[in-house]
């Protein structure tokens, strides 16, 4: 089975390496955020009672279902119903599962490269192939012409999937793109699969515009992905959701669902408690994202030979450095580079494509530190890029 090594953590082990010789690395290779987890949730779980932990349900708790229809509610899309939800063990099952759902051993999915590198996994799990449209730089990873992305439609084509805002790009994508992947997948019968993990996290004032606004006209076609790791710090709790008005994947993902038993009891209902997380949580948090944003985009531009496009959303960006190889680059820093005793992880970018060759001379850097960790970072990177040899 030809399932690629993470970029995200193929390094980890020269980390723990240099950890045990006391070196501090600075983890800009994983989006781990350092946000609290709102404290409501911590509540919930240091006074959990229940002894048995039982299986919960498969398609999900019922009050974690409750309250799932109350976010979604409550950010505009009150046409979501608990029977439209199935809960996943992290967003990372809710993508395999689709991919399950959606395509049968060959069919074709199309992406737009660079994209989440776990797309690459769980296409290889399930023996579909992603075929890559690349998007450039100059543009702020823009989605091509409609006209180049006609052309990769063929009779294996099944899905069309975008995660907005990018991980790895943060990009957000404009209402004019998205109604166009609708247009698209309406004309030649195709599923639209949409990745909003990140749908808080839009800055600038710009607007978040989701398939959800599509699910309605395109009721057996639309899916999305979601999940609760980022929007509330709880990467550790392993929630995602797959949402869908198709009654047939419906039935189907809860099939898989129960072949799997459930996912987290004791995760469910600490999660649940998003019902009482106010919304001054999510304007902090936002506040404090576009200010490392703003500290990473500044700091890194002024490096020579450094470039980037300013990120839009989400906490990730695409960074081309001056080197020929960013995982001989990255693998160092690990072993042979520190500044009192500090160092830095990024991502080697060419996991994150699926085109040979592309992403060698690139990172990408989660944000996901304080501002002072985050300019230590660029200072280092700075100095790394003077001493290091190709």
């Amino acid at each position: 089975m030809k399932v690629p090594a993470s970029p995200m953590r193929k390094f980890v082990p020269y980390a723990t390496a240099a950890k045990k010789n006391g070196v501090k690395i600075l983890h800009l290779n994983i989006g781990d955020p350092d946000i609290k987890t709102p404290e409501v949730m911590i509540k919930a779980l240091n006074n959990w009672s229940q002894n048995p932990i039982r299986y919960s349900q498969s398609q999900g708790e019922p009050v974690f279902l409750e309250a799932l229809k109350f976010y979604y509610h409550k950010i505009g899309y009150e046409f979501i119903e608990k029977k439209n939800i199935q809960v996943t063990t992290g967003g990372s099952e809710a993508i395999s599962m689709t991919f399950f759902a959606v395509a049968e051993p060959g069919d074709e999915v199309i992406v737009f490269e660079p994209f989440y590198a776990n797309y690459n996994s769980y296409a290889a799990v399930n023996s579909i192939k992603l075929v890559p449209i690349k998007t450039e730089e100059k543009t702020g990873f823009h989605l091509p012409t409609k006209s180049e992305i006609e052309k990769k439609i063929s009779n294996k084509t099944k899905a069309i999937m975008i995660c907005n805002p990018s991980n790895p790009t943060g990009t957000v994508y404009l209402k004019q793109e998205m109604d166009m992947l609708a247009e698209l997948c309406e004309k030649h019968n195709l599923f639209f699969i949409s990745d909003e993990v990140y749908r808080e996290f839009v800055y600038d004032g710009m607007k978040h515009i989701s398939v959800l606004d599509y699910m309605k006209k395109m009721p057996e076609k639309i899916i999305l992905l979601d999940s609760l790791s980022k929007r509330y710090s709880l990467c550790g709790a392993r929630l995602g959701m797959l949402i869908t008005l198709n009654k047939e994947i419906n039935a189907g993902v809860l099939r898989i669902g129960q072949g799997r038993l459930s996912s987290g009891l004791i995760d469910q209902f600490m999660a649940s408690k998003l019902t009482e997380v106010k919304d001054d949580y999510f304007q902090q948090v936002h506040k404090e994202y576009q200010k490392r944003r703003d500290v990473l985009y500044e700091g890194l531009k002024k490096i020579p030979g450094v470039y980037l496009e300013k990120p839009k959303g989400a906490f990730y960006t695409i960074v081309k450095l001056p080197v020929k190889n960013s995982e001989d680059f990255c693998k160092w820093l690990l072993t042979d580079f520190r500044i009192d005793d500090t160092t830095v992880m990024m991502a080697p970018a060419a996991g994150f494509y699926g085109t040979p060759g592309l992403g060698k001379d690139e990172v990408r850097i989660a944000y996901i530190l304080n501002s002072d960790d985050l300019r230590k970072a660029i200072e280092i990177l700075e100095r790394a890029l003077i001493e290091y040899r190709d």
